[in-house]
């Protein structure tokens, strides 16, 4: 439910860090405490040991996954399909003066640069 429409997030460092938390307080409470046995004490997993532990993407990597799919669906899309249109469709206004938002098409170039694809 979480992923749900993800392909076309943009997401800011900000969202990033929440949704890593998100995530790592999920796999804490499913994971539940450890029990040190010399100590005889309770204690909750590291930020380490979750990841060691789950062994699957993050939600943040899997995000990344999802869009480039989506982009590649999208390419190889006929050329009058309302997906593709809208891709490469320039709505001839331009950004704010500030430093702008990130757009879907920068986000999908940053994921490739990271996979090891060209930008």
């Amino acid at each position: 439910m979480l992923q749900y429409v993800s392909e076309i997030w943009t997401l800011t460092k900000r969202e990033r860090k929440e949704l890593n938390i998100f995530e790592r307080k999920v796999c804490r409470r499913i994971l539940g405490p450890e029990c040190d046995n010399e100590k005889e004490i309770w204690r909750i997993l590291t930020n380490k040991e979750i990841y060691a532990s789950v062994k699957k993407p993050t939600i943040i990597e899997t995000i990344k996954l999802n869009r480039l799919r989506w982009f590649g669906h999208v390419q190889r899309m006929e050329e009058n399909r309302i997906p593709k249109r809208v891709l490469y469709m320039n709505l001839g206004t331009t950004r704010l003066r500030s430093r702008p938002r990130n757009r879907w098409q920068d986000a999908v170039r940053e994921d490739g640069r990271i996979v090891g694809g060209k930008g």
